[in-house]
């Protein structure tokens, strides 16, 4: 279970509370290959039911890292120092192989004429997901390749942070896939779920979240609960059971989230529009 938020700069965790039915026999939390906290659990009885509850008060507080951004940060130079490549080589490193379609796509949104600033590229990317794709409620299954995404025209939320995450690293940028929980008024599309988003590695600006879904730049209605360089490392829950091949199996998910007290005013910056 990746269900606690992380403990970050812009995100403090006051609360967190588990609650899972029937009692397991082995209860403990871990820190995964991702530095997330992990709980696991192992249950030593059969059980018609399994409940998994989680409650957590998190002080968000995300500021816009884009006034940080290097000047000179352009797309096709090398954006990061070797000191950095070192450290981001895992999240440099393209995982679904294509034709060069992908990096096709991607190049549609450099500058006609000069140069490409970093920030502008990854801006132009997600407004362009918001705006171009059509998003649709996708509850099962590993996210589709990224030529997929953009030949249907449609994708769930891990869809579209996968091509976002694969389209920047196929033009020399660092990228995690992110997930965690969405709340406020920018989050209709993916309100009620758990949401998955980009964070890209800006050079003076550091880690930054993109999220091509609600066309939203900066940490603002994203809480995070995993980070990692493919999305199979950051699934929010998953394990296995035994049981009798007659055994019915289904899952329902409810996710609530309330903003109790504006203690700090967030910054935000959307830029994708539609309807």
């Amino acid at each position: 279970m990746m269900l606690r938020p992380l403990e970050a700069h812009d995100q403090r965790l006051l609360s967190f509370e588990l609650e899972v039915s029937p009692q397991p026999a082995l209860l403990r939390e871990v820190h995964d290959a991702t530095d997330a906290i992990m709980s696991l659990a192992r249950f030593g009885r059969r059980a018609t039911e399994l409940t998994i509850v989680s409650r957590a008060t998190v002080e968000h507080t995300p500021r816009s890292p884009l006034d940080l951004v290097a000047p000179d940060a352009f797309v096709g130079d090398d954006l990061y120092d070797s000191d950095e490549r070192v450290a981001l080589s895992h999240a440099m490193q393209r995982r679904p192989l294509d034709d060069g379609a992908l990096e096709a796509w991607a190049r549609r949104f450099l500058r006609p004429v000069g140069r490409t600033h970093a920030a502008t590229w990854l801006g132009d990317v997600t407004n362009a997901i918001r705006s171009e794709l059509d998003y649709e409620v996708r509850l099962k299954g590993e996210p589709q390749h990224p030529l997929a995404t953009l030949q249907r025209g449609r994708g769930s939320c891990r869809d579209f942070a996968v091509l976002m995450i694969e389209a920047a690293r196929s033009l020399g940028f660092a990228a995690k896939f992110a997930t965690g929980y969405v709340y406020g008024p920018t989050s209709s599309r993916t309100r009620g779920h758990t949401h998955a988003w980009a964070r890209i590695y800006l050079p003076g600006g550091g880690w930054t979240d993109y999220d091509p879904t609600n066309g939203l730049i900066g940490g603002d209605s994203l809480i995070r609960t995993a980070v990692g360089v493919d999305s199979s490392l950051t699934v929010p829950l998953h394990g296995s059971y035994r049981g009798r091949s007659s055994d019915f199996l289904a899952m329902d998910v409810e996710i609530g989230l309330a903003i109790e007290e504006a203690r700090q005013p967030a910054e935000h910056l959307r830029v994708g529009a539609r309807g």
